[in-house]
């Protein structure tokens, strides 16, 4: 029984990490440009470092995934707050989603890939 339990989360956790890392983009919203997302909302791009030195979306805050940054960040948060996140190809930035959820955030917003982000919210890339 154990094992069976353990196969299910295992598969779970494959299906979803493969929706997330798709490249369809019918799974990014239809956000509007930059001027009809609230002054409020917060960008958080999930990539690493060097990925965001290569360039990332004009107002983001980076809180890396892969390095624990965001879990240890994301308590410091309002969970009350709107927000977007994005990453390389769009798996990080819905495992973000999914953790930020989980943890009583109600508007998450998972953009996509940098490019993605870009051409949903209008916003410029920088480095």
């Amino acid at each position: 029984m154990r094992h069976r339990v353990v196969g299910l989360l295992v598969a779970l956790t494959v299906m979803f990490g493969l929706a997330a890392c798709s490249d369809d983009d019918a799974s990014v919203p239809d956000v509007p440009g930059s001027a009809g997302i609230s002054q409020d909302a917060v960008i958080i791009d999930v990539r690493d470092q060097h990925e965001w030195d290569a360039g990332h979306l004009e107002g983001a805050q980076l809180l890396a995934w892969n390095t624990g940054e965001f879990a240890a960040e994301v308590g410091n948060l309002d969970p009350d707050a709107e927000y977007f996140v994005y990453c390389r190809s769009g798996n990080r930035a819905g495992e973000a989603q999914a953790f930020m959820e989980n943890n009583g955030f109600t508007n998450v917003t998972n953009l996509g890939s940098l490019e993605q982000a870009a051409d949903t919210t209008s916003i410029d890339i920088v480095k």
